[in-house]
C-alpha cells in the first residue's frame, strides 16, 4: 500500500489548522513568612495593590504592601494552616462582594457570605469594595429630609438624604439606640438600611438583629457584621462592604441609609494591620493614611443628580470618645470629613435626658434644607431657647432672686427638655413632632407641671389620632403648617380635656 505525498501534506495541513495552543500563565509565589494574619510572599512580581490572591489551602488574601523583594499580604480568614513554602497565586481580580435585593433581610460578613444560618444568597450581581466616589458634577445639594423619628434630631440637627452626619460620644451613651430608632422609622419611607457592626460582641449584634426583626425592620435592612473575635482585616473591610452594598441600590435610583458602628474600632484594626505590615507609625501609632481610610469611605455618600437617577446614600458614622474628648485624633479627623455631628453626652444620659443630645455641641451643616417647612417654622427658636436655658440653669443654682423673664425662660427650658425626651424604639412621625413642638413654642405647655409633660404629649398624640386626623394628614402631605387658628383650636381643645395629676 503506497502512501501518497499529497495525502500526507493534506493531513499535516489539517492538523496545523486545528491546532490550539492552550498555554496558561499563572503568577505563582512562595510564602516566605507568616504570622498574626499577615503573610509575605516572594515571586508575585506583577501583583496589583488591592488584588485578591489565593493560598494553596483555598484561603484568600489581599495584596497590600508591594515591596522590592516581596509582597505583604493580608489573610482574609484562618491563617493557622498556611506555612512557609506554601504556594500563593494571583487571581487577577480585585476584592468584590455580592450585592442586590436578595441581600435584604440577611446578616452577612464583610466578604458578603451569610452568617445567619439561612442558607446561601442567590444573587449574580457583584461590585468591587473599593470604587471612586461620585464626582462633583454627578451630585446635587441635599434638599430632602431623612426623618429619624427622634424629636431632638429632626428639630435641632436635621439630617438630609445624601448627608454624612457623625454620631459621637462616650461608650454607653445611646449611640446605637439612635441608629436603631432611625432604621425603625424608615418603615414607610422607601429606604434601604444597612447596619455595619464593627468589632462588637456577637451577642450584642444578635440583640440588634432581633430588635430589627421584632419591629419588622429587617425586611428592608442588611446587617454586615465583623465581630470582635474576627481577624483585623475583616474589621477593616466591613465599612467598605457596607457602602458597596448601598451603592448598588443608590445607582439604581433608590435611597439608602448606612450606619457604621463604629469607625474607632475600624481605625484600631487598620492600625494593627499597618504595624504588622511594618508601615511607619504616626500620631497615636496610627499610620499616615488613616485620614484617607475614612475620607474615601465617607465621600461615597452622596445625593446623586437627576441625570444619574437621583438616588442617595446617607452615612451615619459613629465614633467613640474617651471621657468626652472630641479633640482626639480620630474624632477630629471624622468631624472634618462629615457634614455635622450629633454629640451624645454621658452627663445628660445619666441625669435621665435621653436621647442625651448636647444641642450646643451638635450641628448639622445642611441645616434647614433638610427639614420640611412646618418643622423649620416651629423649631426655629428651639436651639436658642435651649442654649439660654442651659446658661441660666447654672446661675439659678445659686438660689438668688430671679426676675419674671428669667423665671419664664427657666420654666420654658425645663419643659423643652422634657418634650425632647423620648423612649427607646419609639420613633415619632414628623407631623406629630410638629404638633407637640408647636404646642411647646406657643406656650400651651408652660402651665403644665414638669412631671406631667411626658403624659401630656402621649395623650395629645392619641387625641389627635382619634379627633384631628385631618390636621395630621395635611401636615404630612403638604409639609407645611395648617392654618394657625386650626392648630390653636386643636391644642386648646385637648388642653381642656387634660387632667393634671394631683
Amino acid at each position: 500500500m503506497s502512501i501518497k505525498a499529497e495525502e500526507i501534506s493534506a493531513l499535516i495541513k489539517q492538523q496545523i489548522e486545528n491546532y490550539e495552543s492552550d498555554i496558561e500563565v499563572n503568577d505563582v509565589g512562595t510564602v516566605i513568612e507568616v504570622g498574626d494574619g499577615i503573610a509575605r510572599a516572594h515571586g508575585l512580581d506583577n501583583v496589583m495593590a488591592g488584588e485578591l490572591v489565593e493560598f494553596s489551602n483555598g484561603v484568600m488574601g489581599l495584596a497590600q504592601n508591594l515591596e522590592e523583594s516581596n509582597v505583604g499580604l493580608v489573610i482574609l480568614g484562618p491563617y493557622t494552616d498556611i506555612k512557609e513554602g506554601d504556594e500563593v497565586r494571583r487571581t487577577g481580580r480585585i476584592m468584590q462582594i455580592p450585592t442586590g435585593e436578595k441581600m435584604l433581610g440577611r446578616v452577612v460578613n464583610p466578604l458578603g457570605q451569610p452568617v445567619d444560618g439561612q442558607g446561601p444568597i442567590e444573587t449574580t450581581r457583584t461590585r468591587p469594595i473599593e470604587s471612586p466616589a461620585p464626582g462633583v458634577m454627578d451630585r446635587k445639594s441635599v434638599d430632602e429630609p431623612l426623618q429619624t423619628g427622634i424629636k431632638a434630631i429632626d428639630a435641632l440637627v436635621p439630617i438630609g438624604r445624601g448627608q454624612r452626619e457623625l454620631i459621637i460620644g462616650d461608650r454607653q451613651t445611646g449611640k446605637t439606640s439612635v441608629a436603631v430608632d432611625t432604621i425603625l422609622n424608615q418603615h414607610d419611607q422607601d429606604m434601604v438600611c444597612i447596619y455595619v457592626a464593627i468589632g462588637q460582641k456577637e451577642s450584642t449584634v444578635r440583640g440588634t438583629v432581633e430588635t430589627l426583626r421584632r419591629h419588622g425592620a429587617l425586611d428592608y435592612t442588611i446587617v454586615v457584621t465583623a465581630s470582635a473575635s474576627q481577624p483585623a482585616p475583616l474589621l477593616y473591610l466591613a465599612p467598605y462592604a457596607g457602602v458597596t452594598l448601598g451603592e448598588d441600590f443608590m445607582y439604581n435610583g433608590k435611597h439608602v441609609l448606612v450606619v457604621y458602628d463604629d469607625l474607632s474600632k475600624q481605625a484600631a484594626a487598620y492600625r494593627e494591620l499597618s504595624l504588622l505590615l511594618r508601615r511607619p507609625p504616626g500620631r497615636e501609632a496610627f499610620p499616615g493614611d488613616v485620614f484617607y481610610l475614612h475620607s474615601r469611605l465617607l465621600e461615597r455618600a452622596a445625593k446623586l443628580s437627576d441625570a444619574k437617577g437621583g438616588g442617595s446614600l446617607t452615612a451615619l458614622p459613629f465614633v467613640e470618645t474617651q471621657a468626652g474628648d472630641i479633640s482626639a485624633y480620630i474624632p477630629t479627623n471624622v468631624i472634618s470629613i462629615t457634614d455635622g455631628q450629633i454629640f451624645l453626652q454621658s452627663d445628660l444620659f445619666f441625669s435621665g435626658v435621653r436621647p442625651a443630645i448636647n444641642a450646643g455641641l451638635s450641628v448639622s451643616r445642611v441645616g434647614g434644607s433638610a427639614q420640611i417647612k412646618a418643622m423649620k417654622k416651629v423649631a426655629g427658636t428651639l436651639r436658642l431657647d435651649l442654649a439660654s436655658y442651659r446658661e441660666l440653669e447654672a446661675f439659678a443654682q445659686f438660689g438668688s432672686d430671679l426676675d419674671k423673664s428669667t423665671q419664664a425662660k427657666l420654666n420654658r427650658g425645663a419643659r423643652t427638655v422634657e418634650v425632647l425626651k423620648q423612649g427607646l424604639h419609639q420613633p415619632l412621625a414628623v407631623e406629630k413632632q410638629v404638633m407637640i413642638i408647636y404646642a411647646l413654642t406657643k406656650g400651651y405647655i408652660d402651665d403644665i407641671p414638669v412631671e406631667d409633660v411626658t403624659r401630656f404629649e402621649s395623650e395629645f398624640h392619641t387625641w389627635l389620632d382619634n379627633n384631628r386626623k385631618d390636621l395630621l394628614s395635611e401636615i404630612r402631605s403638604t409639609g407645611k403648617l395648617a392654618a394657625e387658628e386650626d392648630m390653636n383650636e386643636a391644642v386648646e381643645a385637648f388642653s381642656k380635656t387634660f387632667l393634671v395629676s394631683e
